[in-house]
């Protein structure tokens, strides 16, 4: 019986039934979170991002190249640093500040930038509960300054040392996991899969496709 072949639904890619309630187990988890990245150069910090967003329930990453990097980032992170993580969190590239947010707020209500700036909060005083977009900017150059007009907020992250500075794939771990601490106070990971929420559907509909259809790489 658990070798059975099933689909997630009609149209969906067949997959055995243990992994495909796995796979719906993984969706409920997936919470209203994401995070954007703007001009950030360096794909292994894409790819940490990306583990970290699947570690913490986020379904999707917003990735905006302003810059002419964005078709060699692409092909990059979908066959090296995180091909694991790419095929569980879904990656959408943008060329165009404006559409990027357009496309955000369809979804999410907040998005927070962190940069240090005279009216930035603390990450810990953020109402991380609601569905919010966590943006962080370039490895040296931060959030644009025409990016920051576009936020609802802008957030720091407490330090206490000399070298107040952070890698950007560790500032966006620790945000993703204050998110991650204050949801599951809240009770937001404990609620099952529903084969009648359209958005569940989708989602399932899409990780079995991703799952089923990546190629496995062989090992030397």
């Amino acid at each position: 019986m658990g070798n059975k072949k099933i689909t997630a639904f009609p149209d969906a890619p067949l997959v055995n039934e243990g992994r495909a309630e796995k796979i719906k187990a993984l969706v409920a988890r997936r919470q209203q979170l994401t995070v954007i990245l703007e001009n950030v150069h360096d794909p292994h910090n894409i790819g940490a991002v990306l583990r970290s967003c699947d570690a913490v329930g986020v379904p999707e990453v917003f990735i905006l190249y302003t810059e002419q990097s964005h078709n060699y980032h692409q092909r990059y992170i979908g066959t090296n640093t995180a091909s694991g993580a790419k095929k569980w969190v879904k990656a959408w590239y943008f060329d165009d500040l404006d559409k990027c947010f357009e496309a955000v707020r369809q979804k999410y209500k907040k998005v927070y930038g962190t940069f240090l700036g005279h009216d930035s909060v603390s990450l810990y005083s953020l109402d991380l509960t609601e569905p919010v977009a966590l943006m962080f900017g370039n490895e040296h150059a931060g959030i644009s300054g025409e990016a920051v007009q576009k936020l609802d907020g802008n957030f720091i992250i407490p330090q206490y040392g000399m070298v107040q500075s952070l890698n950007i794939s560790v500032a966006c771990a620790v945000s993703l996991f204050e998110a991650s601490r204050q949801r599951s106070a809240a009770g937001m990971y404990e609620g099952p899969y529903n084969p009648g929420n359209p958005a569940h559907v989708d989602m399932m509909n899409g990780l079995v496709s991703s799952h089923v259809t990546s190629p496995r790489k062989k090992r030397v």
